[in-house]
């Protein structure tokens, strides 16, 4: 067998677990499978002293720097969008526009851009509501009650026919007002999906057949795409699992949800796997598995494609089970502020805790990897 391959996103990761995260050369090498010669090369090149590591940390404290200026520009874009019909509005409607937006924005900015100033804010702010208002407020208190015990679907005509019900005297276009003052509107229906143009898509057909027990390894594999959440955004992973073991062989992590991630997880599980015959790779019908460089890359490297219905996604229900262990034990524990936090953490629960310890079901109640070296010593002794 030739020697594995391991692509740079796996790389930099098993070093954060040395450098971030405190572990042993030993104990991680062991955990990963791979050589302490190997991991003792990555550190020297990814690691915190490495050429790579002080370029990657300069260019990411600029992407900070440029997202926190443009983080600015778009907030100054948006208030001035909001604020153009607000400049000729009367000043009690400015202030009360400064009220609203006053948690996002500084208040002597929002008093400088609709030209107003800032003790006659804080003077109207602190001035006693008059009756009018107050009746307002009860009326809109009211009418929030009728809509959601409508279930939201209620226009201003039935709830003002409400509010007359229980002696209510108001008009109807003071109800339509006050409901578009607080965003409440009528449930007019919903509109029909469209057909979408574009590139045409490669469908084939369920060749797994919820065959999920196969006898040995590198028979068929699974594959599907899930999202993370962070304080920075979405987070995109994308998993290779083997229906033998349950064992994940690949996956990639990328801020995008694009065609590169489903490929980048399925050429580390073809390095790390190195498979001798045709293995069935098993997915749903989404964008990235029906394009045509999904499909030229199985054909490329022997493997064959198979597909779940659509909608269906008992069809992949080994793959959707990873998702939901991953999801209930570890991120639902955790608050991501970055992605890098994100993906470390996930690492280090796909290759150090679900690889190699966690006992599985279906596998004996034996870890993965342990489930398929006791396989290959049966193998060796027949």
């Amino acid at each position: 067998m030739s020697a594995k391959r391991y692509p740079e996103e796996f790389k930099i990761e098993a070093v954060k677990q040395v450098v971030d995260r405190g572990h042993s050369v030993a104990d991680v090498a062991k955990r990963l499978d791979i050589t302490t010669h190997s991991l003792y090369a990555w550190i020297k090149k990814f690691g915190p002293d490495s050429r790579e590591h002080r370029e990657l940390s300069d260019a990411q404290a600029e992407i900070r720097r440029l997202q926190k200026e443009l983080k600015r520009a778009t907030e100054e874009r948006d208030n001035l969008k909001k604020s153009r019909g607000v400049l000729r509005k009367a000043v009690r409607l400015r202030y009360a526009f400064i009220k609203d937006h006053r948690a996002r924005w500084p208040i002597r900015w929002l008093c400088r851009m609709l030209e107003v100033q800032p003790s006659g804010f804080y003077a109207w702010l602190h001035t006693p509501a008059s009756d009018r208002r107050k009746a307002n407020l009860r009326l809109t208190g009211l009418i929030k009650q009728f809509w959601l015990e409508s279930g939201g679907v209620y226009g201003y005509r039935k709830i003002h026919s409400d509010l007359r019900d229980v002696g209510e005297v108001c008009g109807i276009n003071r109800v339509h007002r006050l409901m578009r003052e607080e965003g409440l509107k009528a449930q007019v229906g919903y509109r029909s999906p469209r057909p979408r143009g574009g590139e045409n898509h490669v469908v084939v057909p369920n060749r797994l057949q919820r065959q999920f027990s196969p006898q040995r390894p590198d028979e068929a594999w699974v594959t599907d795409i899930t999202y993370i959440r962070t304080h920075e955004g979405w987070l995109y992973l994308a998993v290779v699992l083997d229906l033998f073991s349950r064992k994940v062989i690949g996956w990639s992590m990328q801020p995008r949800m694009t065609k590169d991630i489903v490929l980048n997880a399925l050429l580390m599980a073809i390095w790390r796997r190195s498979p001798k015959h045709q293995v069935m790779v098993h997915s749903d019908q989404g964008s990235q598995y029906t394009s045509h460089d999904w499909q030229a890359f199985l054909k490329s490297h022997g493997l064959e494609s198979s597909m779940s219905r659509r909608g269906n996604c008992h069809d992949n229900a080994v793959a959707e089970s990873f998702f939901q262990l991953l999801k209930r034990e570890r991120v639902k524990r955790r608050i991501y502020t970055t992605r890098e936090d994100a993906r470390a953490d996930i690492f280090d629960y796909i290759e150090i805790f679900y690889n190699g310890k966690r006992k599985h079901g279906s596998n004996d109640f034996l870890p993965p990897v342990e489930f398929e070296t006791r396989f290959q010593e049966r193998l060796g002794r027949v």
